[in-house]
């Protein structure tokens, strides 16, 4: 757990950013999920072990690991932004039914023929949205 919280240090320094309590909670909360939570939920999860954060601390320490790439915004819900700490190119699974979001590896589909695009189109990123149901949901609801 030390040499964790060493190396937490050690990349928001190394980023610029200065470490503060909640911004090291916020970020130790991300690099332990793979939920893809929103502000709301990484809120309530700190609460409970440091019950000094607000909304809006919260809103500014992800916004702060974003700005410098430590977390990535992550947009599969009409208006709703939740963040994963998993930077690195991938793509997502989502569940229609409990909302679930998986992490799906980049190579787990063929390169996109970005060359086909029209002209004058200047791609900087893209990933895969895939929807259906999970497998609990797809249990549940007999599919």
């Amino acid at each position: 757990m030390q040499q964790q919280a060493s190396a937490i240090v050690q990349t928001l320094k190394s980023k610029g950013l200065r470490v503060t309590p909640q911004r090291f909670a916020v970020y130790a909360n991300l690099l332990s999920r793979t939920d893809h939570p929103t502000v709301e939920q990484i809120l309530t999860d700190l609460n409970q072990d440091f019950p000094v954060s607000s909304q809006a601390t919260i809103y500014s320490s992800v916004q702060a690991l974003r700005e410098v790439g430590l977390v990535r915004e992550v947009l599969l819900e009409e208006g709703v932004a939740r963040y994963d700490a998993n930077v690195q190119p991938h793509h997502h699974f989502y569940c229609c039914q409990c909302r679930a979001i998986e992490d799906i590896t980049w190579d787990t589909f063929q390169p996109i023929q970005l060359h086909n695009l029209r002209p004058g189109l200047q791609v900087a990123a893209y990933e895969v949205k895939v929807e259906g149901w999970c497998d609990r949901c797809s249990r549940e609801l007999d599919l």
